[in-house]
């Protein structure tokens, strides 16, 4: 091995990055003298509270309100309060756009194909909305989702999020018990889910499971089942099941009213890994996820509007809820769901070449695998659109970092 970079940005790409913007946004704004990325981390150590705020700016989040007050007893851990003052909407910044252009294009392995525009998707999630407050669910109410990586998961996520409710969400891979164990602390309401999902080839059928689920999780007043691997299936055995199609139906698309929340308003709920007993819940909230999710996609990762992002994940992954948020800085996303290896690992990349994928996202795990089976992508794949290829997890090996930029050759590879 040796120091020598495998890649450094040419003129061009420096001159148009998101990251060039800014600095210059931030000297302009503070009367600063910062030209390198070293000048601007150090300022925003030095001064956290004038970061926030630019970054709030630049990165144009929508709120009803931002108060004069950034953050508040900030010497206090736990006790810092950031943007008190503030009143906003995680899916209203979401929402913004309502054209005809790709919100979201989705893949089932090579079975299921589906695309929605910006405005069909805001129509989709303003009937979700209004079948949501129709059922009782008020904001604070828990709203779980057990479901692939379907376009109905965002639809429920972004519907949930609009009333202030708080959503939480399990991969159908997970067994009943490991279900129960996260969904069994927050007791939520209501319980989205779909009657199967793909993987190598192979419908799994996920009813069974979600009979049992539900059953042992008393606070669910309302289960509703997305039809995705078959039109017909019985739901009877479900307790108080109704198939999304039909929770939808009585209620026309309108104007979304996105409460207008606290900046720690609760928005998701994750868990931990569950290594070291029953998984802890980890709550999240709309302007910190929004505001985090928004320098990552726009300063770290140069997301642009137009760009279309990928990444492979389930929904009981982060890396789910930081894909999502992706429509803010006014990208499409490319969803997928099922085996990465359907075609012998090629069906990602026949993605990323048929919808013209800007920045791929996967894991260490899935690049070690496709090095073991000598896929090289741009041998067999016109890539010209990839831009920045990314992964999480597990530290890649310098080996298969070498190994991942050799077979793609984006502008940019990056590794947490």
């Amino acid at each position: 091995m040796t120091d020598t970079p495998l890649w450094r940005p040419d003129a061009s790409r420096l001159a148009n990055a998101n990251l060039t913007a800014f600095i210059a946004h931030v000297a302009a704004h503070h009367d600063l003298r910062i030209e390198h990325y070293r000048d601007l981390y150090d300022w925003s150590l030095a001064s956290p509270e004038d970061f926030w705020r630019t970054v709030w700016d630049f990165c144009d989040v929508r709120a009803s309100r931002r108060g004069e007050t950034v953050l508040a007893d900030g010497e206090r851990m736990p006790g810092a309060r950031w943007f008190p003052q503030a009143r906003l909407n995680y899916a209203e910044n979401l929402l913004r756009r309502r054209d005809a252009a790709d919100a979201l294009v989705f893949w089932g392995e090579d079975r299921v194909k589906r695309r929605l525009s910006s405005a069909r998707l805001y129509d989709q999630v303003s009937r979700f909305a209004a079948a949501l407050k129709a059922a009782g669910v008020v904001a604070g109410d828990r709203v779980a989702g057990y479901l692939p990586n379907l376009p109905e998961t965002l639809i429920a996520m972004l519907g949930t999020a609009s009333l202030g409710a708080i959503w939480s969400s399990a991969s159908p891979d997970f067994g009943v018990q490991g279900v129960i164990d996260r969904f069994g602390q927050i007791a939520p309401k209501v319980l989205v889910c779909a009657d199967g999902y793909f993987y190598a080839g192979k419908a799994i059928d996920s009813l069974p499971r979600i009979a049992e689920i539900a059953a042992a999780l008393p606070s669910v007043e309302r289960v509703v089942v997305v039809g995705y691997t078959r039109s017909d299936f019985d739901i009877a055995p479900i307790r108080a099941a109704l198939r999304f199609d039909e929770f939808l139906a009585p209620h026309a698309a309108g104007e979304i009213a996105f409460a207008q929340l606290a900046f720690d308003h609760p928005l998701f709920i994750l868990y931990s890994s569950g290594t070291t007993g029953v998984p802890k819940c980890i709550v999240h909230g709309h302007g910190g996820v929004l505001l985090q999710h928004v320098k990552e996609h726009v300063l770290h990762t140069d997301v642009k509007p137009g760009d279309r992002l990928f990444y492979f994940t389930t929904c009981g992954w982060m890396m789910w809820n930081w894909l999502v948020s992706g429509l803010a800085a006014g990208a499409s996303l490319l969803l997928y769901d099922g085996s990465p290896f359907v075609d012998r690992g090629k069906v990602l990349w026949d993605y990323a070449e048929a919808e013209r994928i800007t920045h791929f996202g996967t894991s260490a795990k899935y690049i070690d695998a496709a090095k073991k089976i000598a896929l090289v992508p741009r041998k067999d794949f016109d890539l010209p659109h990839l831009r920045v290829l990314y992964s999480t997890g597990s530290p890649l090996a310098p080996e298969s970092f070498d190994y991942v930029y050799q077979c793609v050759k984006p502008d940019l590879c990056l590794s947490s």
